[in-house]
């Protein structure tokens, strides 16, 4: 699980990781990757009314919740994560999204890093 320590809550930080942050697009994902300054690695989740339902979208979240957690112990520090769900992602298996994911995550670490 992710820790609530490690979550974004605020608009102005998703704003500022989807903004300044490297890119990077899957079938069912799109991953924004920002460096900041401080030594927290930090995510946050969009999941739009686009992607379905409440329950929908909240098993989308749990899901990604749980990849994420798993896949941030590998970033380096001050990175701020955030995935942004697009409406496949409803009907996709976990193991789709957890590729899609960890795939765009690499990319986007990539291209945060040059």
């Amino acid at each position: 699980m992710l820790p609530a320590d490690a979550r974004l809550r605020s608009s102005a930080d998703f704003r500022s990781a989807m903004r300044q942050g490297a890119r990077s697009g899957r079938r069912t994902v799109v991953v924004y990757v920002a460096t900041t300054g401080d030594a927290s690695r930090m995510a946050g989740f969009a999941v739009s009314k686009a992607v379905g339902g409440a329950v929908i979208r909240n098993r989308v979240k749990r899901r990604l919740r749980a990849i994420v957690a798993a896949a941030l112990g590998d970033l380096p520090d001050g990175t701020t994560v955030v995935v942004r769900a697009l409406p496949a992602a409803a009907s996709a298996s976990f193991s789709q999204l957890e590729g899609d994911v960890r795939g765009a995550l690499a990319q986007a670490a990539a291209k945060a890093a040059r």
